[in-house]
């Protein structure tokens, strides 16, 4: 249901990568605190590399756990920038943009590729395990990374002075549907319904994140 969605986005995301603007400022802070630009662009392009090491797997036999409970196990979301998980994803990013801007994109590109030719064929319902231990099925595990995709390209944007991409509805639609329902878990039903209604009664933040 979402590969060509998926797919729609990583070419965004690598055309926002691919921009000069991004290379010229490599080296300088992001718009995330303890990220440069290239750490930043790193962590956008693993998203790529992220998918191709799941779905080159065999299919799991685990039962793939629910994207709310998938977010629930996560240990980055909303701890501080200096808990260990997200000191461990500020390296592994760093690590991945070390080779350079050029070498970046055009790995980011040769993957683009592959799953091009791999994700068609895959069933949207196929177990897949990921990088924490658990298995998603295909289709949830790219909503996640959708959502990765989205909200990285506008820190991307932001950070280098580029206009935030705008993507597609089969693309934007379940990633805010996502964001909705982990805001929804994080404060509440009727926080959410303020915030997004009642800008009187709007509570201070609805992040999801």
């Amino acid at each position: 249901m979402h590969r060509t969605a998926f797919l729609d986005a990583a070419a965004i995301a690598v055309d926002l990568l691919a921009d000069r603007a991004v290379a010229d400022r490599w080296t300088e802070p992001s718009a995330l605190t303890g990220l440069t630009v290239g750490g930043l662009a790193g962590h956008l392009a693993r998203q790529f590399h992220q998918v191709i090491e799941a779905v080159e797997k065999p299919a799991s036999e685990q039962e793939p756990r629910d994207l709310m409970a998938h977010y629930a196990a996560a240990a980055w979301l909303g701890q501080d920038i200096d808990a260990p998980a997200n000191v461990a994803i500020r390296g592994q990013s760093d690590d991945y943009a070390a080779v350079g801007h050029a070498p970046l994109i055009e790995r980011a590109h040769a993957e683009l590729a592959t799953l091009r030719s791999i994700l068609p064929g895959l069933e949207p319902d196929r177990s897949v395990l990921i990088w924490t231990g658990w298995a998603l099925t295909l289709d949830d595990l790219l909503v996640t990374r959708m959502m990765e995709i989205s909200v990285h390209s506008d820190d991307i944007a932001v950070s280098v002075g580029l206009p935030t991409p705008t993507f597609p509805p089969p693309v934007i639609t379940p990633v805010l549907g996502l964001l909705t329902a982990l805001a929804v878990a994080r404060h509440g039903q009727t926080a959410v319904l303020r915030g997004l209604s009642r800008r009187e009664r709007a509570p201070e933040t609805i992040s999801a994140l």
